[in-house]
């Protein structure tokens, strides 16, 4: 992923934001192995038509999730690449191994 700009930042905290709800990763977890109908995750979730679509579009709007109309039925699917995406900015917040020594100069000294 290389080096974080304001971007890469403002991207991260919206993929961030939309895993940070316990139903949104509900989807997710239904999603993991394959579409489903948006009337199958309603039933599973047993969860008010407007309360999903709500959770639903927080996920496609960060591009976690895609959509696609079949008829009057949408159906769901986890985006590719989404959740590589989601790892790469984890493993770049990872603290490096060239961490300050003991004794060097520091601020706030």
């Amino acid at each position: 992923m290389g080096t974080s700009t304001a971007l890469d930042l403002t991207r991260a905290a919206r993929l961030f934001q939309a895993l940070s709800d316990d139903t949104r990763l509900d989807i997710l977890e239904m999603l993991r192995n394959g579409e489903r109908c948006v009337c199958e995750l309603q039933d599973a979730l047993d969860s008010a038509q407007s309360r999903l679509s709500f959770h639903l579009r927080v996920l496609k709007d960060a591009g976690v999730v895609t959509d696609r109309k079949e008829g009057r039925w949408s159906y769901y699917s986890i985006a590719p690449g989404a959740l590589d995406e989601v790892h790469d900015f984890a493993v770049a917040l990872k603290p490096s191994k060239s961490r300050s020594l003991p004794g060097s100069k520091r601020c706030c000294r």
